[in-house]
């Protein structure tokens, strides 16, 4: 399966959570705007509702954020 690059994934949730707050205040336009993110979320997490969409692509950036850490190396005083 092809996955998301993260930087892709991390711009997919801030636009998630500022239209979901957005919605909630009663923006217009905002309701089809977050309808079009959280199907771009499913699609790009392989997913079919936005919740499990969500849970994907936090648990795939954590996952990479693990990968990208450097490795943790024992300091020896010269």
């Amino acid at each position: 399966m092809l996955m998301a690059h993260p930087a892709v994934l991390e711009e997919l949730l801030r636009r998630y959570e500022e239209l979901l707050a957005q919605h909630g205040e009663g923006h217009e336009g905002a309701s089809r705007r977050l309808e079009d993110v959280s199907y771009t979320l499913c699609v790009s997490t392989g997913t079919r509702d936005v919740a499990a969409a969500l849970v994907a692509a936090r648990a795939q950036l954590q996952r990479t954020a693990v990968r990208r850490e450097p490795p943790v190396t024992a300091s020896v005083p010269a």
